[in-house]
């Protein structure tokens, strides 16, 4: 299914050009942008990807991961194919980068489906699995559907997309988790061909419109460096200290084949990690402490094992040992 674009200008010799995100591709007729979602047909910029999911299922929450946003609950979680960056360590990259099958859903049916899904515990729809970013009309069109139903709707993004499509997006979200790829532009622009300045402003700007969290992949000799850690911890605590950071462990996997990340190196991390942040977690990996306690007394707020989270410390929004407001923690 396909459907005209939303955000792009028609130029002469019938190219067009995408603002959707910063890549910014000039696409000549016939011809796909980089996240290859995005074709031009006679001068005129069509999403491909328009209602097509390559991948439905009813997830934990805390597997986008969120885990200081309704804990516990479950979420219809939908993907596509395609993405806008091109990172050699992709841990989705036969949707991000393959071509999957796809079955056609509209809207109005996904949407029905989200409130069906109600019944096991569900709190509305997730738009992950591949970048979902670059579904931005279908995304946009079924958000609007599932606010119609006060169901929640939630981005797993690279946060790789322009100021204005966000801004128009971001009044639909009620959370987002964002990769936060490395914390130097080098960097960036090394492992993912993109920017790390246009990530940060999506950050900054949805940390005050939804909830988010913050997911960093490991990987060991590329952005494992602890200043680099110190850097990006102490550049979230200024937005806001009860951010929950991820710090997830790589596992070889895509173009990169290297050995997974030491357990080490991520409870290193985790406590430089510590000194500016409230709550950070380690992914991928079973055993560390994932649970949640008070930022004052320290008493357990959420007890976690894997997907398995109780509430165990809270009580309509404060914690039960010291009556400390945490309105954040939405539950």
């Amino acid at each position: 299914m396909a459907q005209e674009a939303l955000f792009y200008e028609t130029l002469d010799q019938g190219r067009v050009k995408c603002w959707l995100c910063p890549h910014h591709c000039l696409i000549r007729a016939g011809q796909h942008g980089l996240c290859r979602s995005r074709i031009n047909k006679n001068g005129q910029l069509i999403a491909i990807n328009y209602a097509e999911v390559a991948s439905l299922a009813l997830d934990p929450i805390e597997k986008k991961p969120l885990y200081h946003f309704y804990p516990g609950k479950n979420i219809l979680s939908a993907g596509t194919f395609g993405c806008n960056l091109f990172c050699g360590f992709c841990q989705n990259h036969t949707l991000a980068h393959g071509q999957p099958a796809t079955q056609s859903i509209e809207p109005q049916q996904l949407a029905d489906l989200a409130w069906n899904s109600c019944k096991y515990d569900s709190i509305g729809l997730a738009f992950t699995y591949n970048e979902p970013t670059i579904w931005y009309e279908y995304i946009l069109d079924t958000a609007r559907l599932l606010k119609e139903k006060d169901l929640k709707v939630v981005l797993v993004s690279n946060g790789y997309i322009e100021d204005e499509p966000l801004k128009r997006l971001l009044p639909y979200l009620d959370a987002m988790n964002i990769d936060v790829k490395a914390f130097k532009q080098d960097l960036y622009k090394k492992l993912c061909r993109a920017s790390l300045e246009q990530v940060m402003n999506t950050v900054e700007q949805a940390a005050f419109h939804c909830h988010v969290e913050i997911t960093t992949l490991i990987i060991p000799n590329e952005n494992d460096d602890l200043q680099e850690i110190r850097e990006m911890s102490k550049w979230l605590a200024g937005i806001n200290p009860h951010i929950p950071l991820h710090l997830s462990r790589y596992h070889p996997a895509y173009k990169f084949q290297r050995e997974a990340t030491p357990a080490r190196t991520l409870e290193e991390a985790r406590q430089v990690a510590l000194e500016y942040l409230k709550y950070v977690f380690i992914g991928n990996l079973s055993g560390p402490d994932n649970n949640s306690y008070c930022p004052d007394c320290e008493a357990l707020l959420i007890k976690r094992d894997g997907y398995y989270t109780q509430i165990t410390g809270l009580d309509q929004g404060r914690c039960k040992a010291c009556g400390q407001e945490i309105s954040y923690l939405l539950s």
